[in-house]
C-alpha cells in the first residue's frame, strides 16, 4: 500500500504546465465568484483546483521521511499558489479596465462569499476533518470522498480572493484571505500526517494472516 501511495502522490506533486494552468483557471473562477458573490462559481473553482495533490504528497513524504519528495511537493504548491494568485490579480485588473468587474470591492456587500476573507476557528476544524477524509480516501481507494474534500476546504477560493482583493487595493481582505489559506493548508497537512501515522502503526501492529503449512 505504501509503495503505491508514494508513487501516486509523487506523480501528483510533479510541477507541470498543466498543473499551473489548472491552478490559475481555478483561482480566476474563484475570483469571479467572489466578485459576483456566487457560491456556485466558488464551489466550481474548488473542484477544478488540483492543489490537494501536492498537499497529499507532502503528508506522505513527511510520514515516510522523504525530504526530497517533501521539497518537490512544497515547491509545486508554492509555484501553483503564486501563479494562481498572479493570474487572478491580472484577470481582475482586466475586468476592471473593461468595466466587467464591479466598481468597488467591499467584503460587507457579499453575504455568501465574505467568509473567504474572514477566517475563524470553524475553518480550521473543517480543514482538519477534510485532511483526515482526504488521506483515508487515498489509502482506502474511495475517490468519491475526495471530491467532498475538494469542496470543503477554502484553499483555491482564498488564492482567488488574494488576487481579486489586491486588484482593488483592499489589503485587509488580502491579509484575511492569506490567513484563510494558511489555516486550511496547515489543517490539511497536520491532519493528513496524523492520519497516515495512525494507519502506519495500525498496519504494523496488525498480525499477518498466513495459512498453516501442510506437511
Amino acid at each position: 500500500m505504501w509503495e503505491q501511495l508514494e508513487a501516486r502522490t509523487r506523480d501528483e506533486a510533479t510541477l507541470t504546465a498543466s498543473f499551473l494552468v489548472f491552478m490559475s483557471i481555478a483561482a480566476t473562477i474563484a475570483a469571479i465568484g467572489i466578485l459576483l458573490d456566487s457560491p456556485i462559481l466558488v464551489i466550481g473553482a474548488m473542484v477544478v483546483g488540483p492543489d490537494y495533490g501536492p498537499l497529499a504528497a507532502l503528508c506522505v513524504a513527511l510520514v515516510r521521511h522523504r525530504r526530497r519528495h517533501a521539497f518537490v511537493a512544497v515547491r509545486t504548491l508554492a509555484a501553483g499558489v503564486f501563479f494562481a494568485a498572479l493570474t487572478a490579480l491580472g484577470a481582475t485588473l482586466l475586468f476592471r479596465v473593461t468595466s466587467i468587474a464591479p466598481d468597488g470591492y467591499d467584503v460587507g456587500d457579499r453575504q455568501l462569499t465574505a467568509f473567504i476573507a474572514r477566517p475563524d476557528a470553524l475553518a480550521a476544524v473543517v480543514a482538519v476533518l477534510a485532511g483526515v477524509v482526504g488521506m483515508l480516501s487515498l489509502t482506502e481507494g474511495r475517490s468519491g470522498a475526495l471530491i467532498g474534500v475538494l469542496v470543503s476546504v477554502t484553499t483555491i477560493p482564498a488564492i482567488g480572493n488574494v488576487g481579486a482583493a489586491a486588484a482593488f487595493g483592499s489589503w485587509d481582505a488580502v491579509g484575511g484571505a492569506a490567513v484563510q489559506l494558511g489555516v486550511n493548508v496547515a489543517g490539511l497537512v497536520v491532519a493528513g500526517v496524523v492520519t497516515l501515522q495512525v494507519q502506519a502503526r495500525t498496519t504494523t501492529a496488525r498480525p499477518s494472516r498466513r495459512r498453516p503449512e501442510r506437511d
